[in-house]
C-alpha cells in the first residue's frame, strides 16, 4: 500500500471525508471491474453494498493491506447476492474496460498490447473461473500473490500458478485472435510457409564417389 493511500485510510478512519473520498475515487474502478466480472449488471449494487460496509466497518480496520480489506469485503458481498439469486459466479459480457494486463510474464504484456481493453476482460470471462479470478485480482486489483491468496483462501503459490497459466490462455486466445484477423498468416499442418525469393538457396551439389 502506499504512503498516500495508508495517510488516506489513517484519515478516514478519523472521519475526515476528502480521505475517504480519495479512497473511493482510487479503489472504485478496480472494484467496479472486479465486481463486474463476478456479477454482471448488477455490479453498481453490489460496489454501493460495499463501500456501505467499509464506511461502517473503517473505524475498526486494524492496518494491512487495505486494497485486499476492501476486495474482500467486495467478494464477500458479491457472493451474497449470488447466494440470493442462487446463481454461480460467472464472468458474463459484455464487461467493463480493463486498465491494463500487467503482470507476472511477457504473456501479459503480449495480450494487453495486442487487444483493447474490453476485449481483454471479455477474453478473461473465457478463462476458467479460478484462472480469471487470479488475473483479477493481480491484473486490476494490483494485489500480490500471497494478498490474492488470502482474499480467495488459497495458497499463494496456487493463485500464482492460476494467474499464470490465465495469462497464457490469454496470450494464445490473443494469437488465436489475430489469426482470424488475418494479422498472421495461417500455416497449414504439414506445410512450411513460403520462402521468399530472395532467400532461396542453392543446394550443394552432391560429391562424386572417389574412384576405386
Amino acid at each position: 500500500m502506499t504512503a498516500e493511500l495508508s495517510d488516506a485510510v489513517a484519515k478516514a478512519r478519523s472521519g475526515d471525508e476528502e480521505a475517504f473520498r480519495f479512497l473511493y475515487r482510487s479503489l472504485q474502478p478496480g472494484l467496479l471491474r472486479y465486481l463486474t466480472a463476478l456479477v454482471g449488471a448488477d455490479a453498481e449494487d453490489v460496489a454501493s453494498e460495499t463501500w456501505l460496509q467499509i464506511s461502517r466497518d473503517l473505524p475498526s480496520f486494524t492496518g494491512g493491506e487495505f486494497r485486499a480489506w476492501a476486495v474482500t469485503i467486495a467478494r464477500n458481498r458479491a457472493m451474497d447476492h449470488l447466494r440470493r439469486q442462487r446463481r454461480r459466479p460467472s464472468l458474463p459480457v459484455p464487461v467493463q474496460a480493463l486498465t491494463d494486463l500487467a503482470g507476472d510474464a511477457d504473456t501479459a504484456e503480449r495480450a494487453g498490447e495486442s487487444i483493447g481493453t474490453e476485449a481483454a476482460l471479455a477474453l478473461i470471462a473465457t478463462l476458467p473461473p479460478r484462472e480469471a479470478e487470479a488475473v483479477l485480482l493481480r491484473a486490476v486489483i494490483g494485489l500480490d500473490a500471497e494478498t490474492a491468496g488470502r482474499v480467495l483462501g488459497r495458497r499463494a503459490g496456487a493463485v500464482r500458478t492460476a494467474a499464470h497459466r490465465g495469462l497464457r490462455r490469454l496470450a494464445e486466445l490473443v494469437e488465436q485472435r489475430r489469426r482470424e484477423a488475418g494479422q498472421i498468416p495461417a500455416v497449414s499442418d504439414g506445410a512450411l510457409p513460403p520462402r521468399p525469393r530472395g532467400e532461396l538457396r542453392r543446394r550443394k551439389p552432391r560429391a562424386e564417389p572417389a574412384d576405386g
